[in-house]
């Protein structure tokens, strides 16, 4: 079933669309979009890689396979839109915004284990698909405590980079006092490499976004052959089919793992949710999302992941922007992507070549985008903000899982005592009250 089909049979939603999705034309591929979107694709796949490289390092993953996550996810997605197409130019890739909650995760089980936490993170990810409950979703986690928890990910990922930008070589590290000439010499090297690349975000951000990512990689080689820096060590693991199967855990690590998957499945949906609102709007031809249908790629190319101990995936923004202002039109850019991630997943012997320090400039640059998310919350209220920010602190300071618990148990605490002292309701009411609010809200996103 072609994907015009598929839209004229099954007329469904977006998030807080009441339109049915429109028939526009194969998702997968488009005859006159072919050049466009093998441009966009070999564009789009050459920024992937350093950013994929960085979200692997956060994550305590190998970078080989958090690359063939990449690699798989593109041709999950590009598959999928032949049959029930998400959204139309989005771009899979492991998420900025999960690195640290699967770092987590590696510390908590080990990485022997961590493939059996992803399929069970696309297990969940399958039922909240089936039956769509995905809009239920940003009601009862709302969106600002989202952003509260991507800002404190945010500054994770920011401080963890921040280290690689006055890292020197260990040999000379070794031989002298940290204040060295060679210390100083990286400061400048790697100052100079930031103010030069948000000078050039700022100058290409609307027509040519991958631009500052080239000349940074380019640049970053260029220096690498003159002057002593530290660089990228990529481990060549094994890539092999076994079972996700948990090893050496007991009963109450178990149900911890159950939990920790549940965050994990949630934080993903909801990303991936809040990804294609903004893919929507920036669409060259304004078609509809549909996130549920996203939801179906990520959830199988999860569980085909953890057959090989990969990583989860979304649809991220800062890939599908730059693969819209490349050129793109349909999802064949996203097999063009998974080509080029899938070539130096088999070849990173190439990946040797790319400086630390310029991949700190590019993950800095991530972290202070899910920082700066803080302002779309302004427009909640000045409530939204402070509980946002409240969260953002306690998942940098307390941990990911902690903090959004108790960010979400303030959330709902302060509501309780609104209602139970200021409308003087009781407490079997109150709940009553919040299951309506969530089922009447649920079904305006798709009445």
């Amino acid at each position: 079933m072609s994907s015009q089909e598929y839209s004229e049979n099954n007329p469904e939603t977006d998030i807080g669309n009441s339109n049915p999705v429109p028939a526009v034309g194969n998702a997968a591929f488009q005859s006159q979009y072919a050049l466009r979107d093998i441009s966009a694709g070999f564009i789009t796949g050459s920024m992937a890689i350093p950013l994929s490289v960085g979200i692997a390092i956060m994550s305590d993953y190998p970078i080989k396979v958090g690359l063939a996550t990449v690699a798989f996810a593109c041709l999950v997605g590009w598959i999928n839109a032949w049959i029930r197409p998400g959204n139309y130019i989005g771009s899979p890739g492991i998420a900025a915004g999960l690195a640290p909650v699967l770092a987590l995760g590696v510390a908590s089980f080990g990485i022997q284990n961590m493939a059996f936490c992803i399929f069970m993170t696309s297990v969940m990810q399958a039922i909240i698909w089936r039956y769509n409950w995905q809009r239920y979703l940003l009601i009862a986690v709302p969106v600002y405590l989202v952003e509260g928890l991507l800002a404190g990910i945010g500054l994770k990922i920011l401080l963890k980079f921040f280290a690689f930008t006055y890292e020197v070589p260990e040999a000379v590290a070794a031989s002298s006092d940290f204040w060295s000439s060679a210390r100083i010499q990286m400061i400048l090297i790697s100052a100079i490499s930031m103010v030069s690349f948000l000078y050039l975000f700022s100058k290409f951000q609307d027509s040519k976004p991958a631009i500052p990512y080239f000349i940074l990689i380019l640049g970053g080689v260029v220096i690498a052959q003159f002057v002593n820096v530290p660089m990228i060590y990529v481990e060549d693991v094994e890539l092999s089919l076994r079972l996700p199967l948990p090893v050496n855990v007991d009963f109450m690590l178990l149900v911890y793992m159950f939990l920790f998957c549940i965050m994990l499945a949630v934080i993903d949906v909801i990303e991936q949710v809040m990804s294609n609102a903004a893919i929507e709007k920036i669409d060259p031809l304004k078609r509809k999302c549909n996130s549920n249908n996203s939801l179906l790629a990520i959830w199988i190319a999860n569980m085909g992941s953890s057959f090989f101990g990969g990583m989860t995936n979304l649809d991220g923004l800062a890939k599908s922007t730059t693969n819209r202002l490349a050129g793109a039109y349909t999802k064949f850019s996203v097999l063009i992507i998974g080509s080029v991630v899938l070539f130096f997943t088999f070849n990173t012997q190439y990946l040797d070549y790319l400086p630390k320090f310029a991949l700190a400039v590019i993950m800095m640059f991530t972290g202070w985008k899910m920082i700066a998310g803080l302002g779309h919350v302004i427009h909640h209220g000045p409530y939204a903000l402070m509980l946002a920010i409240l969260c953002g602190a306690l998942v940098f300071q307390v941990g990911i899982f902690e903090g959004l618990l108790i960010a979400m148990a303030t959330h709902g605490i302060v509501h309780y005592l609104i209602y139970n002292k200021q409308d003087k309701m009781q407490s079997k009411a109150i709940i009553k009250r919040y299951i309506d609010n969530i089922k009447e809200q649920s079904k305006s996103t798709i009445d």
